[in-house]
């Protein structure tokens, strides 16, 4: 299996890191002068290379990592019977030994675990440790700022995230366009990890699709915003300009205000959004069968002002909204259909025929593109596997016509 470029190319020494010298250059230092302080946190946005410097620490001092998460410091007793021996006991293999707290946004203040157990480490560990976290400015990380060192790590600057992408690109041998990669670079606002995955998707998908799945992505982005405004935010007369600045059409905004009231309005509330929304449905029938296009004002006022009033009291908490199941499905559909047209497109040039052509001969009769005819189109591993499916699918239901009667 092929391993993610994320995991492939992880940094595993210092120089192999970029633009983080001054973090480098801090974290040597705490670690040449330990036990002066005990832990060190490294605090920055995600994909900035907190755990990558970690792991190069260890690798360039021959120490051993032991790893934990937030979910590790719930139970006190597993921390006893795990942590306690790891902070305390010598590495059998490595020169020393490091521990790693990674992702410490998510840990607790319970009495029964959590962050106190994490302060409790700190006063009693025998070795170095390394708290990674995208905010340690919180309210509740007080007590455990005043007992650690604090390294901040900065965005990356889209220059280094440039030079990544492109060195990746030559050890793989692969090339994308200059438009794809500043694509790549501009969306990445810093992240290496969200560079990397999105390099992914553009080679192992094609540049086509990449760039779909990333206007999709902003409109998402810009849909969520949306959302938050519409339930969270009180009711006022800006509400029916709400939906104005969305980048998408009505008919989808309806579907995903459909699919994430439930996760918003209870009770009483939740009835009267529906019939909001319900109401701006019929305005919706009005407006298609008899084109009454005025009344696209009313439908609009059920769907923001209507659906926001609902509920008079408002909520700050996060919520993870989701995309409309329906949705999905196009989505999925759309990425069978990229499949078809890419090979019809080199069937159409080989044959010397229309795409629409092809499209037909291709994919109503997929047993013509045998295996000499697949390594003459020079399809992909993915078009390969699809024709692969399509046959198959097309055998168990020739086997299932022979026992109708």
């Amino acid at each position: 299996m092929t391993l993610p470029l994320i995991e492939k190319y992880r940094a595993k020494t210092f120089a192999e890191i970029k633009g983080q010298d001054s973090a480098i250059s801090d974290l040597k230092t705490f670690f040449k002068t330990f036990p002066r302080k005990k832990a060190i946190i490294l605090n920055g946005p995600v994909g900035t290379g907190k755990t990558s410097i970690t792991i190069a620490l260890a690798n360039e001092y021959n120490l051993e990592l032991f790893e934990l998460n937030a979910s590790d410091l719930r139970n006190r007793k597993k921390l006893e019977e795990i942590l306690k021996p790891a902070s305390q006991q010598s590495s059998l293999f490595k020169k020393g030994k490091i521990i790693l707290m990674d992702e410490a946004d998510g840990i607790t203040t319970s009495d029964n675990g959590g962050l106190p157990e994490l302060i409790a480490l700190i006063e009693k560990t025998a070795y170095p440790i390394i708290i990674t976290a995208n905010d340690i400015w919180q309210r509740k990380f007080s007590l455990l700022r005043q007992k650690c060192q604090i390294i901040n790590l900065k965005e990356l600057k889209e220059s280094t995230i440039l030079e990544i992408v492109t060195d990746i690109l030559k050890k793989e041998k692969r090339e994308l366009s200059k438009e794809t990669i500043s694509l790549i670079v501009k969306n990445s606002k810093g992240d290496v990890r969200s560079a990397l995955n999105d390099l992914q998707i553009a080679l192992s998908l094609g540049e086509n699709i990449f760039i779909e799945e990333l206007s999709e992505r902003e409109k998402q982005e810009s849909i969520f915003e949306t959302l938050k405004k519409l339930f969270q935010e009180r009711t006022t007369k800006d509400s029916v300009n709400l939906f104005d600045n969305t980048n998408m059409g009505l008919d989808e905004i309806v579907l995903w205000i459909e699919e994430n009231i439930p996760s918003e309005y209870k009770g009483l509330a939740l009835v009267k959004a529906y019939e909001y929304l319900s109401k701006a449905d019929v305005f919706k029938g009005r407006i298609y069968r008899q084109q009454y296009w005025r009344f696209l004002v009313y439908q609009n006022f059920f769907l923001s002002f209507g659906i926001s009033s609902a509920s008079k009291l408002k909520s700050s908490r996060y919520t993870q909204y989701k995309p409309p199941s329906r949705i999905l499905k196009i989505w999925l559909s759309n990425q069978k259909n990229a499949k078809k047209k890419s090979i019809s497109q080199k069937y159409a040039e080989n044959c010397h025929m229309s795409k629409k052509k092809a499209m037909k001969d291709s994919f109503l009769h997929p047993f013509i593109i045998c295996k000499e005819a697949e390594d003459k189109l020079k399809l992909d591993e993915k078009e390969r596997e699809y024709l692969k499916d399509k046959r198959g699918a097309i055998i168990v239901a020739n086997k299932l016509n022979r026992f109708r009667i």
